[in-house]
C-alpha cells in the first residue's frame, strides 16, 4: 500500500525532516510521490541552522543580502549556502554549510587574525585581488618570529560537533624557512590548560611522507591545526594558534585565513 494515501503530507514532511539533507534529496529523486513533500520549505527549513536569517542579515555581500528578497526556496537557499560561502562581519569572516549535514563552517579572514608584526609594512604586505574570497589577504615579506592567532566563539558553531581548524595558505616561489623548522599548532578553549600541541613543516620536501598539507582545489592549500568538540557552545572562545619562535628567517607565505569546519563532515 502506498503510504501517501495513509499519512497526511504534514506527517510525511515531519518524518523526512528528521532524516538528513542527503536522505531528503534521495527521496525526492527516487520516489515521485514524495518529491513535492521532500522538496518543501517545511522540510528544508529544518536542515538550515536555526539562526540562518540572522547570519544572512549580517552578510556584507550583495548577493547574499539579496537571498531573503529573491524568494529562493529553502532547499535552494540550503544548497546556495553549501556552495557559495557568504561574507559576514564587514567582509572579515565567511560562512557556509556542509552539504551532507547542514552544519556550520566559518573562515576567519586574515584581516581579523592576530598576526605578529602584521601592521608593519616592512614585514607583511596586504594584497587585494578579485579571485580572493576576502577583500584582502596577507603576504609575509620577512620575519623571524612567526605567529598567527584566530579566535572564534563556540556559541556560533554547530553544537555536538567535532570541529577541526585549518590554516589556509599558499606559497610564492621565493619562499624561505618553512621547509627548515616545523610550525607549532595549538587549538584550545581560551582559559583552559588542556592544550594538544602538534607541529609540522608547512613546506616539506616532496620526498617527505606523509604530506600533511592538502590542496583545497581552489588554488589554496590547507593544513589541519587541531580539533575540538563543541558540546553546547558554552565553552566561550576557541583559540587557534600557530607559531615558530624565531629560529630561522621566513618569507613568502600568503595567508587567507583559518577555517573551522566539522571534521569529516560530522
Amino acid at each position: 500500500m502506498d503510504i501517501t494515501f495513509v499519512l497526511p503530507a504534514q506527517c510525511i514532511s515531519y518524518i523526512i525532516s528528521l532524516t538528513t539533507p542527503r536522505d531528503a534529496s534521495r527521496l525526492s529523486l527516487a520516489c515521485p510521490a514524495f518529491k513535492s513533500t521532500a522538496d518543501s520549505d517545511s522540510v528544508w527549513e529544518k536542515f538550515l541552522p536555526s539562526d540562518y536569517k540572522e547570519i544572512i542579515s549580517n552578510s556584507s555581500s550583495i548577493s547574499a543580502s539579496s537571498l531573503m528578497i529573491t524568494s529562493l526556496s529553502k532547499k535552494d537557499l540550503y544548497f546556495y549556502l553549501c556552495h557559495n560561502p557568504i561574507l559576514i562581519n564587514n567582509h572579515t569572516t565567511s560562512f557556509s554549510l556542509v552539504q551532507e549535514t547542514g552544519k556550520k563552517c566559518y573562515m576567519v579572514g586574515a584581516r581579523v587574525l592576530s598576526i605578529a608584526w602584521g601592521d608593519s609594512p616592512q614585514y607583511w604586505n596586504w594584497l587585494s585581488l578579485r579571485e580572493f574570497r576576502f577583500p584582502e589577504v596577507v603576504k609575509l615579506r620577512e620575519v623571524w618570529w612567526f605567529e598567527i592567532i584566530a579566535r572564534i566563539e563556540t556559541r556560533i558553531l554547530s553544537f555536538k560537533t567535532n570541529y577541526a581548524a585549518y590554516l589556509v595558505f599558499k606559497f610564492v616561489k621565493s619562499r624561505q624557512g618553512f621547509d627548515a623548522r616545523p610550525i607549532e599548532f595549538d587549538v584550545y578553549f581560551e582559559g583552559s590548560n588542556n592544550h594538544k600541541r602538534r607541529s609540522a613543516l608547512l613546506d616539506p620536501p616532496t620526498n617527505v611522507s606523509p604530506q600533511l598539507s592538502q590542496d583545497r582545489g581552489d588554488g589554496w592549500t590547507e593544513i589541519e591545526m587541531g580539533d575540538f568538540f563543541n558540546e553546547n557552545g558554552d565553552d566561550g572562545t576557541v583559540v587557534c594558534r600557530l607559531c615558530e619562535p624565531g629560529s630561522v628567517q621566513k618569507r613568502g607565505i600568503i595567508t587567507q585565513g583559518i577555517e573551522l569546519r566539522p571534521k569529516y563532515g560530522k
